[in-house]
């Protein structure tokens, strides 16, 4: 049952989310608050594992079809469609009651809103459309800016603005990445793919232009002050990394490698405080 619920709620995923929520959290120039830190983390990762199971249950019917989801708990019988379903909204309610503790209403509605979207926009679309990664990328960068909210900060201040820019750059190709990973399965279940592939640079020439795009964009952070001192000299390591990254062939490097960019950018903005 333990196996089946972290497949359900995707428990690395959720949690990577939560990482990005105390990112944001710890950029708001303000004494850090443990309790209210851990609270941050703890919601957004219930609101993401709450969507993972509603996610799940509305992809049922293609994830059967595909070896890398076929032994999640919906296609391998471990749970009905009706009790994943209640798990995900009992899950998402318990979420949003976190952040929307000590009467802070803007968290929990832009976590309400970032579920919204993930369920009712990206999920339906990336059945129809191989640009559904653009679209579905939104959602992936509200949680740095739900972290500040609970902080004290307004969403429209650039310094949330930048890292949650960040982090929707970073998604593009994290998640290429893992689709080219799994390209035949998600033919084979009707998924279209976005995948201009030159064979002669080993990795799509986007993709890499891409990479180099957010090496460039993660320098804004300590451009504008974001990061400082020797937390910004030890950041440095973070588009030096991209940049080589960019030029790699091996895709086995490539996926570990970007998969840090997020984990990395909060350790900078927690080592400062």
């Amino acid at each position: 049952m333990i196996r089946s619920m972290m497949r359900l709620f995707r428990l690395r995923l959720a949690l990577l989310n939560g990482v990005a929520a105390a990112g944001g959290y710890c950029l708001f120039p303000s004494a850090l608050a443990q309790g209210a830190l851990w609270a941050v983390v703890a919601g957004v990762t219930l609101l993401a594992a709450g969507g993972s199971a509603l996610n799940q249950v509305m992809e049922r019917d293609i994830d059967r079809l595909m070896a890398r989801t076929s032994r999640r708990p919906l296609p391998n019988g471990d749970l009905s469609p009706a009790t994943a379903t209640a798990i995900g909204v009992a899950t998402l309610l318990a979420g949003l009651l976190v952040l929307g503790a000590e009467d802070k209403t803007l968290p929990s509605l832009l976590g309400a809103v970032a579920v919204a979207w993930y369920l009712g926009v990206y999920t339906p679309l990336k059945r129809h459309t191989p640009f559904a990664l653009a679209v579905g990328g939104v959602c992936g960068a509200v949680p740095p800016v739900i972290g500040w909210c609970n902080a004290g900060g307004e969403p429209t201040d650039y310094r949330i603005m930048l890292l949650a820019g960040l982090l929707y750059l970073w998604q593009i190709p994290h998640f290429w990445l893992f689709q080219r990973r799994h390209a035949e399965e998600y033919r084979c279940a009707g998924i279209p793919l976005f995948d201009p592939r030159l064979p002669e640079f080993g990795i799509a020439g986007l993709f890499r232009l891409w990479l180099l795009a957010l090496a460039a964009a993660s320098l804004l952070l300590p451009a504008f002050g974001i990061i400082e001192g020797n937390a910004a000299r030890w950041y440095l390591a973070v588009p030096v990394g991209l940049c080589i990254l960019a030029y790699s062939r091996s895709e086995d490097l490539l996926g570990p490698g970007i998969n840090l960019f997020p984990l990395l950018v909060t350790l900078a903005l927690v080592f400062q405080r």
